[in-house]
């Protein structure tokens, strides 16, 4: 069943120009390589080098009607499982996730998506759990949520966050207030043309206790079906671009680049992403 159309999660609040400013930035060399076996299992093995470091994890993800399974298991052997459980009501998704051996990181989620909100709750499986709340609230022009947490072993709220957004044809537009009010972020996505998928998009970050200011602008466009460009600057003189080519179907290759306009003399920084997919 296909979960009910609405607002989203708090999550997806500025979503749109998060993913053009950030999504497939590369900064190391990563590859991925996703295989299925026989009976529907699908493995993907993850290597990362970062600098001097090299990173590999193994993930496995089996479907089985509404439930998924996934374990992933990193270069320190940490051993990462999550079960989701798709519509065991209607518009309800379930999600339970757990960290071997942290004996404290197993935590509960149940998720409610309706046509005019989106509610997210979760809760640590410990003696005093952190407890989340997020919401939102609204319909495809304007919503607004809240993002809390309370640890139940302090009495503190660990994280309270608020925001709302503004959908048009091809505009969205948000503001939230995050970081216990320390952060505001008000973002932007302008779809230009949809049929070369060209956007442009903003995002300016004021963190009050410091009084810095942020501000990324961003732009992407496809050259054809297959090959995507973007580029990206912000206010400190980071300027970095990114050419993305589909050379199979679900397979991908990213190779993307950022310099130090201020500091033209150091070499620019290269990644590279290779995904590969049966």
């Amino acid at each position: 069943m296909v979960m009910a159309k609405g607002p989203g999660l708090y999550s997806d609040i500025g979503k749109k120009a998060r993913d053009l400013l950030y999504r497939d930035y590369q900064g190391d060399h990563k590859f991925t390589v996703t295989t299925y076996t026989a009976n529907g299992v699908a493995i993907t093995s993850t290597g990362t080098k970062k600098g001097e470091l090299f990173l590999a994890d193994i993930n496995t993800q089996l479907k089985n009607n509404n439930i998924t399974t996934d374990i992933k298991v990193d270069t320190n052997s940490n051993v990462y499982t999550t079960i989701t459980v798709d519509e065991p009501a209607p518009g309800v998704k379930g999600i339970f996730s757990f960290i071997v051996p942290d004996q404290k990181s197993g935590k509960v989620e149940l998720q409610y998506f309706h046509e005019h909100a989106g509610i997210s709750t979760s809760l640590g499986l410990t003696a005093t759990p952190v407890v989340n709340f997020s919401g939102v609230a609204g319909n495809h022009t304007a919503i607004f949520g809240t993002d809390v947490s309370f640890d139940t072993e302090t009495g503190n709220f660990t994280k309270y966050n608020a925001g709302v957004s503004f959908t048009t044809s091809d505009l969205i537009a948000s503001l939230t207030l995050n970081d216990k009010g320390d952060t505001l972020t008000a973002s932007y996505f302008h779809t230009v043309s949809p049929l070369t998928n060209t956007a442009v998009g903003a995002e300016l970050n004021h963190r009050f206790s410091s009084n810095e200011n942020t501000l990324t602008i961003g732009t992407q466009h496809s050259l054809d079906p297959l090959t995507t460009l973007k580029a990206r600057v912000n206010n400190y003189g980071k300027a970095s671009a990114l050419i993305q080519h589909e050379w199979r179907p679900k397979s991908l290759v990213t190779v993307s680049g950022e310099v130090d306009t201020r500091a033209i003399e150091k070499s620019a920084k290269i990644g590279l992403a290779v995904a590969l997919k049966p």
